[in-house]
């Protein structure tokens, strides 16, 4: 029985020339952590393997304070442990400002960034992303934008978050560098990346696709309708196979496909940080796979 391949191993990172962890780490919860708890937390993501960590200016946002908190505790914990930076590949994204809500002009993005390289205290990211597409700005002004970051040092490497599939036709007929990320909502409960088109735009491209949410925004661990219970009683058999939890099988289940997809774990919790790597213990065949897909779709494939 033949299974797919779901390995540790590193992958590029789109065209960048830059090789990740295919898992990821995330910093949405980050800026509520103290310094020495943020340092052992990212030690924890190194030890399981993580070289790939995303943040956002956006990160520790309340709705009413804490814009850049996630950044700043990052970067106090690279004062306080200069060693980090350097073993990591740093993500950040700009391009929220609350309560406009978006703004991906030259100036604000421009200025986003130099605020970002300051909370973090790094004089360079290695991917940046425009974090949602804003529909008053031309993609002509986006991408002369990113192109004038990479020639300026301060990124390596650029990308969009929750974008359409026509939304990054329309930026990348503009660049003249590629596109080397794309960062959409992916689960197994949250699947129209993977139907509408948006993997296949990847593939085609040569885009990472990280996937945040992996975990369906906490619905995998616990299922709440009968969709979600369908789904998870797949991710279980398998799971139960591998001797691990329901969380990896998600992660492995989004790794299977084709695309290389790398799920964006969130956790900030050390002990389920140390169980990333049980997803490269999951084994999917082909009809497990797509005994989940259709457990999610809710009705049998044509």
């Amino acid at each position: 029985m033949s299974y797919l391949p779901v390995t540790p191993d590193s992958r590029p990172l789109g065209k960048s020339g830059i090789l990740v962890s295919p898992i990821a780490w995330g910093m949405w919860r980050f800026g509520h952590a103290s310094v020495a708890e943020g340092g052992r937390l990212i030690e924890a993501a190194f030890e399981a393997g993580v070289t790939l960590f995303d943040t956002a200016d956006i990160y520790g946002f309340d709705g009413a304070g804490g814009f850049g908190d996630a950044e700043a505790l990052l970067g106090q914990v690279f004062d306080a442990a200069p060693g980090l930076r350097a073993r990591m590949v740093l993500a950040t994204k700009g391009g929220i400002t609350p309560p406009v809500p978006y703004d991906s002009g030259r100036d604000y993005l421009m200025a986003a960034l130099e605020a970002s390289l300051r909370r973090l205290k790094t004089d360079h990211v290695d991917l940046y992303q425009i974090h949602r597409p804003d529909i008053l700005a031309h993609p002509q002004e986006v991408a002369r934008t990113l192109e004038d970051m990479v020639a300026s040092g301060k990124v390596r490497a650029i990308g969009v978050s929750n974008h359409t599939i026509e939304q990054h036709r329309a930026l990348a007929t503009f660049l003249t560098i590629p596109l080397a990320s794309t960062q959409p909502e992916v689960s197994p409960l949250v699947i129209e990346p993977i139907e509408g088109g948006l993997f296949d735009l990847a593939m085609a491209a040569d885009m990472a696709v990280l996937a945040w949410s992996p975990l369906g925004g906490g619905r995998i661990g616990d299922p709440q309708d009968a969709r979600a219970v369908a789904v998870c009683a797949t991710l279980d058999r398998v799971a139960n196979a591998a001797g691990v939890s329901r969380a990896a099988a998600a992660y492995s289940w989004i790794m299977a496909h084709p695309a290389q997809a790398i799920p964006i774990v969130g956790t900030q919790n050390v002990a389920r940080i140390a169980e990333i790597p049980d997803a490269f213990e999951c084994q999917w065949t082909r009809q497990l796979w797509y005994d989940v897909l259709v457990a999610a779709r809710g009705v049998k494939l044509p």
